[in-house]
């Protein structure tokens, strides 16, 4: 049964795990702030990202789980063999156009990771919401989260100026949308499984 938009309370009664070949996808917590911060706090990871300062500190990593906890956004913290790779979700902050977001660590770069676990959340969105597209956008400047979203499906559909809270400055951003009917076409990556 597909769910017309998530709610909070469906969120927090279900913790949703997705395992791709390479990678656990599941929520993060508390315990995986040093770990976020980390990741994030890497001026090459958080200058892409338009919702993050930099330097991005622990805290803003603790703000950062305590909030998601409390929205409808559905993210996920990427493990490979144990160890926080990344982070992928979907943002619900315009229900209508549900938008997904990514982020691995410098030495994650270049492996397929980000596609792979883009594919994951895109079918989770796409069969557990009813939902008719995906929205996502890249840096112009940044060709390979581009090259992800293009494998992964998604159509360009122009270019717009956003605000990147690290640059403290607007930027252009590659938008793209990815269609369900398009999505169904081509889901025989099917290559993850949820618990």
């Amino acid at each position: 049964m597909l769910l017309e938009k998530p709610t909070p309370t469906l969120r927090e009664s279900r913790a949703v795990v997705l395992e791709t070949d390479r990678l656990v996808l599941r929520q993060p917590t508390l315990a995986d702030v040093k770990a976020i911060a980390r990741v994030v706090g890497d001026k090459r990871v958080s200058i892409n990202l338009r919702r993050v300062p930099h330097p991005y500190t622990a805290d803003d990593a603790i703000s950062f789980v305590t909030t998601i906890a409390a929205t409808i956004d559905t993210v996920f913290l990427v493990e490979r063999e144990r160890a926080v790779i990344g982070l992928v979700g979907v943002s619900w902050e315009n229900e209508n156009a549900p938008e997904l977001g990514y982020c691995f660590g410098v030495d994650h770069w270049g492996k397929g990771y980000a596609t792979e676990a883009a594919r994951a959340v895109i079918d989770y969105a796409f069969e557990e919401f009813a939902i008719d597209e995906l929205l996502s956008g890249a840096r112009v400047l940044n060709p390979a989260s581009r090259h992800v979203l293009e494998k992964c499906g998604f159509q360009w559909t122009g270019v717009e100026l956003h605000r990147f809270l690290a640059l403290g400055s607007s930027t252009p951003v590659d938008r793209f949308k990815l269609e369900r009917s398009v999505w169904a076409s081509i889901k025989s990556w099917n290559n993850s499984t949820r618990r």
